[in-house]
C-alpha cells in the first residue's frame, strides 16, 4: 500500500511493465502470440479487459492463463462504473479483485467515466462533470479500489462530445486533484486528447502542458473514426483504424521530453491481422527506442 500516497507525497506510478509497446489480447491473437518466433519481435507485453475473464474456469482461463506465463499482463477495466451517483458497481470490484489475485496483473486502470447505477448498465463510458461534488465523489470511489485491490491504479482520460456548462475544473484540472487526493496514476489516452479537443475546440499542446508526466504510468494510442457534418466534424473513439498521425506526433513529443512509458496499441473494433496491428506496435516501438537513447546521452 505504499503507493497509496496522498498529497505532497506523490509517488510516480509504479509497474513491473516495461515501458515499451504492448497489444489488446484479442482470442484471435491467441495462438499466434503464444507461437510467434521470437526474432519477429512480439510485444512486450498485453493489455486485457478483466471483464472478459470473470467467468469462473474454461478456455478463456486456460488461454489467459498460458498468455500470462510469457507476457506481463495489464488490466484495463471497462466496467467499475466509478462515477456512477450510487457508488462503483460493487460485483465488478468483486470480481476483478478476485481476478487480480488470480493473475497479478502488472497494472490495473479503470476509466473517468460511469457506465451504469442502480438499476442499469449502459455499454458506453459516459462522461461525468468536473464539479467540487464529483471530484469528492469519484476520489472517494478511487480510494475504495486501490484499498480493496492493495495497489495503486491508473484512470483514463475520456473521450468527449459535448461539455457540461458548469464544470469547476478543466479536464486537467480534475485530473491533478483527483490524482493529489488518492495517490492514483493517469493512463494516458492521447487519441482521447485528440478527440475531446477536437469535438470541444480544445488545443492539445495545451491539455497536455497541464500534465505532470510523472502522473503517467501507460499511454493508449489509437484511431479514431471522422463523421463530416454541417457544423463541422464530429471524431468518434471507435479504436477501429490506425493511429492517426496527429496521435503520433504528441506521442512523440510526449516521450522524446519526458522519457518512454508502457504503451499500448488500441484497435479493438475492425480489428486488422496480427502482422498489421504489430506493425502499429513496431511503429511505437522506434519512437520508443528514439526517446530512450535521446534520455541516455543526456543523462551521459
Amino acid at each position: 500500500m505504499d503507493q497509496l500516497t496522498k498529497a505532497g507525497s506523490y509517488q510516480a506510478p509504479f509497474s513491473t511493465l516495461s515501458p515499451k509497446a504492448g497489444i489488446g489480447l484479442k482470442p484471435q491473437y491467441y495462438d499466434v502470440i503464444l507461437n510467434v518466433d521470437p526474432i519477429m519481435h512480439p510485444p512486450a507485453w498485453v493489455e486485457v479487459h478483466p471483464q472478459n475473464y470473470f467467468c469462473e474456469g474454461g478456455s478463456p482461463h486456460r488461454w489467459l492463463s498460458a498468455v500470462a506465463e510469457r507476457y506481463p499482463l495489464s488490466f484495463h477495466s471497462v466496467g467499475l462504473s466509478l462515477g456512477s451517483a450510487d457508488g462503483l458497481i460493487a460485483d465488478q470490484l468483486d470480481r476483478l479483485a478476485a481476478l487480480c489475485d488470480r493473475y497479478q496483473p502488472a497494472m490495473v486502470s479503470d476509466h473517468l467515466s460511469f457506465s451504469g447505477n442502480a438499476h442499469d448498465r449502459f455499454a458506453d463510458l459516459l462522461p461525468i462533470p468536473y464539479t467540487f461534488e464529483a471530484l469528492d465523489h469519484f476520489s472517494a470511489q478511487v480510494d475504495r479500489v486501490q484499498q480493496r485491490l492493495g495497489r495503486q491504479m491508473l484512470i483514463e482520460n475520456p473521450s468527449c462530445y459535448v461539455a457540461f456548462a458548469d464544470n469547476d475544473y478543466s479536464e486537467p484540472e480534475f485530473l491533478a486533484h483527483l490524482i493529489t487526493k488518492t495517490g492514483c496514476g493517469l493512463l494516458l489516452d492521447i487519441n482521447n486528447v485528440v478527440v475531446s479537443t477536437g469535438n470541444l475546440g480544445g488545443n492539445p499542446g495545451a491539455w497536455f502542458a497541464q500534465v505532470n508526466p510523472d502522473w503517467v504510468g501507460e499511454i493508449h494510442l489509437a484511431g479514431h473514426a471522422t463523421e463530416l457534418h454541417d457544423s463541422g466534424p464530429l471524431y468518434i473513439d471507435d479504436h477501429g483504424s490506425p493511429v492517426g498521425d496527429l496521435a503520433w506526433t504528441l506521442f512523440a513529443e510526449f516521450v522524446s521530453n519526458h522519457g518512454p512509458k508502457p504503451t499500448l496499441i488500441e484497435w479493438d473494433t475492425n480489428t486488422p491481422a496480427y502482422p498489421v496491428y504489430m506493425a502499429e506496435a513496431h511503429k511505437a516501438q522506434a519512437i520508443l527506442d528514439r526517446a530512450l537513447k535521446r534520455h541516455d546521452a543526456v543523462a551521459a
